[in-house]
């Protein structure tokens, strides 16, 4: 290794590139990391982080609501300091970021705040000063971005998710393109802090990929917080509105217009690639961009390796660190080591959230045939004391022949602390009679997991028994 300016040089300072880069610096290798913007990557600078910080903000003035009807006499929550809040926000990820480049100081690993691209098998140039430094091993971790429609006629009109962040004041009328969990989780953070909100999607139903039942509940959670959607249906054009100052007019292929003075586009993030150097070390990408990797996310390329949201296989932040760890201790523990991907739980927070782990319905009965279904849905115990209580939903999917449950999906306040818990038992593979077994928490509405007895029966099967 000797021959090497590097053991290992990570490209991209996420989560996944700092979690293999600081066990890799730890079992005795000499790392060094570029990051081209600052460190935390998506999670902690422009995605779940203040993402989240965003969501409890949009949720005060319901809780406020609910807060009176539970007798505390407390004034309706009329006025929001955007900028205050902002500010506010963007301070506690500048603390985070600062926290990873500290643990990587810490650990001996050298932060190189530069673009990086490959320029050959195991060179690196830095784009900045013209370094080039070589690696024995080299790990790609960049991430991905934002995608947009670049044919759109008026494109320049509109941001993404990493400007929402930074917005110098509320919009008056925000226009969302897409219907994945990013357009909804923000559709319904700015409809919560006064903003009107229309989502424009074109398929029939959003969150594609999810249960059926769960996209159905947030379709209509969605419209129960006020936003206007609109689907089967994709922006025509942009142009600038003819009549109101700073306003743009969108005009849809189904021949609507809207008014909106910001447009956010929210269809989709491609894998970071562009521009990276991959052709020139022989690394092999899908026509989206995304890194071709192998089990233990070895590229093409014996040496170099790829990590997160990158490769686009499982796009969330836990779990490119567990694919960074087993990374380093295939590379430099000598352990082999390849991160399973079936039964991740995750969580979309849109108000209220949801928490899934393990199959959908139609994959289990795509994959697995015969399959039982159970079904709840319900006004939390918190709710019953105000006006507008609102719906809890969890739906358990169950292989017929040997009752092992195969899924979980809940839509529901603390959907996502529940589910946490439920991915343990799924992925370890207990049955249905397990979950039956289990003494209820009461009153709690996650006891609904452990005393669901009936099946459910699709329509057309009653009908066929009747």
């Amino acid at each position: 290794m000797a021959d090497f300016n590097y053991d290992l040089f990570t490209i991209g300072a996420g989560s996944g590139g700092v979690r293999a880069s600081r066990m890799s610096a730890l079992k005795g290798a000499r790392v060094g990391v570029a990051e081209e913007h600052r460190p935390g990557g998506t999670c902690v600078i422009r995605g779940c982080v203040p993402k989240k910080f965003m969501v409890y903000a949009s949720s005060y003035p319901k809780h406020i609501k609910h807060a009176r009807q539970y007798g505390w006499d407390l004034p309706e929550a009329s006025q929001f300091d955007w900028p205050r809040f902002r500010d506010s926000m963007n301070a506690e990820v500048d603390r985070l970021s600062g926290i990873y480049a500290r643990n990587l100081n810490n650990t001996g690993v050298d932060l190189i705040e530069e673009r990086a691209e490959i320029t050959g098998p195991h060179e690196i140039l830095l784009k900045e000063s013209g370094r080039r430094v070589t690696a024995k091993h080299i790990l790609i971790a960049t991430g991905g971005t934002p995608n947009k429609d670049w044919d759109l006629q008026g494109v320049e009109h509109t941001i993404t998710s990493n400007e929402l962040f930074h917005l110098k004041k509320l919009p008056e009328h925000l226009v969302i393109a897409g219907g994945g969990y990013i357009a909804c989780e923000f559709a319904q953070i700015f409809a919560g802090l006064g903003v009107k909100v229309c989502l424009v999607y074109r398929r029939d139903t959003v969150l594609r990929g999810f249960d059926e039942d769960v996209r159905t509940f947030v379709h209509e959670a969605l419209k129960g917080s006020g936003v206007r959607v609109i689907t089967h249906t994709v922006f025509e054009k942009i142009d600038e509105h003819p009549e109101k100052e700073g306003f743009k007019r969108v005009t849809l292929a189904n021949g609507d217009e809207l008014e909106a003075d910001q447009i956010v586009f929210a269809i989709g993030r491609d894998p970071y690639t562009k521009g990276l150097g991959l052709e020139k070390a022989g690394v092999e990408v899908e026509a989206n961009g995304a890194i071709k990797v192998d089990a233990y996310s070895k590229t093409s390329v014996d040496h170099i390796y790829a990590v997160g949201d990158v490769t686009n296989r499982v796009n969330l932040t836990p779990v490119a660190i567990r694919e960074g760890a087993a990374f380093a201790e295939t590379v430099f523990g000598q352990t082999p080591t390849a991160y399973d991907h079936d039964d991740i739980p995750s969580a979309v927070f849109t108000q209220p959230p949801v928490g899934t782990v393990g199959l959908t319905e139609h994959d289990a009965r795509r994959i697995h045939g015969a399959v039982d279904i159970y079904k709840s849905k319900f006004r939390p115990m918190k709710g019953m004391l105000t006006d507008d209580p609102d719906w809890m939903f969890m739906k358990m999917v169950v292989r017929t022949e040997d009752q092992r449950v195969l899924g979980v999906h809940i839509v529901g306040d603390d959907a996502p602390e529940i589910i946490q818990g439920v991915g343990i038992a799924v992925k370890a593979g207990l049955t249905k009679d397990q979950f039956d077994a289990t003494c209820a928490v009461h009153p709690t509405v996650a006891e609904e997991l452990v005393t669901l007895r009936e099946k459910w029966t699709p329509p057309e099967a009653a009908s066929a028994a009747e």
